[in-house]
């Protein structure tokens, strides 16, 4: 199953499919789970798309052709964060973990100076929670009511990482949870 990544130009050739593809599905797990043309049209004039921090991509498929969208965030710092976005058809049929794969070889290959990739999911994204797992992923953090949920009670937001010794090595180091004696 090969997973690409085609660069998206969000203010130039992409900027339509951008938008048609961001507002005609709904994500479920994101904050905004129907974005409208007016969000979608906002984050492209603030740079959330494309600018020294964010750097967007479509998700190509070998065999499915185009199935979402992949958005690295934080780029300035010393650990980068992602948004993933498969579009409604391709969800359910296991593409989760060969497109995280793929971001993190990504990150670690082009970026020598990361050492640490991050990314976070609501507690009930459990295929997005499996996926990190299944990938190498450690679970960090367990923020309780920390991810806002429209018209709803907020939820626990829970971190995963993977650090480039463990992507090298293929082997998940852990930490003790519980460190301190009580």
């Amino acid at each position: 199953m090969s997973i690409s990544f085609t660069r998206l130009d969000p203010t130039g050739e992409d900027h339509d499919a951008l938008i048609e593809f961001m507002t005609r599905n709904e994500f479920p797990f994101h904050v905004r789970a129907r974005p409208s043309v007016e969000d979608v049209e906002g984050k492209i004039s603030e740079g959330a798309y494309r600018n020294e921090d964010n750097d967007s991509f479509w998700i190509d498929h070998g065999q499915l052709g185009r199935i979402g969208f992949f958005r690295l965030e934080d780029l300035s710092e010393d650990s980068p964060v992602f948004d993933l976005r498969l579009d409604t058809p391709f969800r359910g049929r296991g593409l989760g973990s060969p497109i995280l794969h793929e971001a993190t070889k990504y990150v670690f290959s082009a970026m020598p100076s990361i050492n640490r990739f991050e990314g976070q999911t609501r507690e009930d994204n459990t295929a997005m929670r499996m996926t990190f797992v299944r990938c190498g992923w450690l679970k960090e953090a367990h923020y309780r009511e920390g991810w806002p949920v429209e018209g709803g009670s907020p939820l626990a937001s829970v971190a995963y990482s993977i650090i480039r010794r463990d992507w090298e090595t293929g082997r998940t180091t852990t930490f003790v949870w519980n460190d301190l004696a009580v």
